[in-house]
């Protein structure tokens, strides 16, 4: 079989950040990395999960909605994807991505979709470790370019 494109990266030199993952056609993949691979910092189980409901939830209600198709963790704790469809520019991924963060960082109240019929892992959720991912990638992408959304870029 082919190596996946997302295998290829040197994930010992992949900082945190978002970067444009691959193309196809109309659909562009982000990658949201959150920590450093392979340095024993990983998200919690809790926090990704929150993260997931609220960085979802709130990307499926905002300007972009209609070009969503898919947000969702890495298996390997380190960050998430975003799929976008026809989005304007990575400009705007980047700006969906920080206001998403900035709603998670001020969030309260029930967690959307995380209740026993809802949620396959009701349980598991941990909303103070979310808002704290939040708070930590907004300070990493504060002043992120779409320039730096390329793996090799050495700015």
């Amino acid at each position: 079989m082919e190596r996946i494109a997302s295998f290829s990266i040197d994930h010992d030199k992949l900082e945190k950040g978002m970067y444009v993952s691959r193309i196809d056609g109309d659909v562009v993949t982000y990658d949201i990395r959150m920590r450093k691979p392979n340095c024993g910092d990983y998200l919690s189980n809790g926090a990704l999960h929150t993260f997931e409901h609220l960085f979802a939830t709130y990307a499926r209600n905002g300007e972009f909605k209609d070009s969503v198709i898919y947000i969702g963790p890495m298996g390997c704790r380190t960050g998430f994807y975003m799929l976008l469809r026809n989005t304007a520019s990575n400009a705007d991924a980047l700006k969906l991505v920080q206001e998403s963060f900035d709603f998670i960082k001020d969030f309260e109240g029930e967690i959307p979709g995380a209740k026993r019929k809802e949620c396959g892992n009701y349980l598991e959720h941990d909303l103070n470790a979310a808002k704290e991912c939040a708070v930590d990638m907004l300070n990493v992408l504060k002043d992120w370019s779409v320039e730096k959304m390329d793996y090799n870029y050495e700015g």
